[in-house]
């Protein structure tokens, strides 16, 4: 499937509002398979409009993936020689151990 650009997004309008006064200008004549042709180009259009504004949705949705941020991480804790760091949310769990 081809993308279209995000740049192309006011030259693909400007195409379907074209379109529009085609298929209005078709139908005024009575140019009905040129009507028909007008409305497969309209939806195409309209179809690539959608698809932008998906890709659009999709790319500015934050994802969470479950893992603490550096705000959640609390300082080394001193303990006997060793520093153990800890979470500060839900129950001070151990994430590592070393030796100084």
């Amino acid at each position: 499937m081809l993308r279209v650009d995000p740049n192309e997004r006011p030259r693909l309008e400007e195409i379907r509002e074209n379109l529009v006064a085609r298929i209005a200008e078709a139908e005024r004549e009575g140019w009905l398979g040129e009507v028909d042709g007008l409305n497969v180009s309209l939806a195409a259009a309209e179809d690539k409009l959608i698809q932008l504004d998906a890709e659009q949705a999709r790319t500015s949705t934050v994802v969470h993936l479950g893992l603490p941020a550096f705000h959640q991480i609390g300082r080394p804790i001193h303990r006997g020689g060793r520093v153990v760091s800890r979470l500060k949310s839900e129950g001070s769990t151990e994430i590592g151990m070393r030796r100084l």
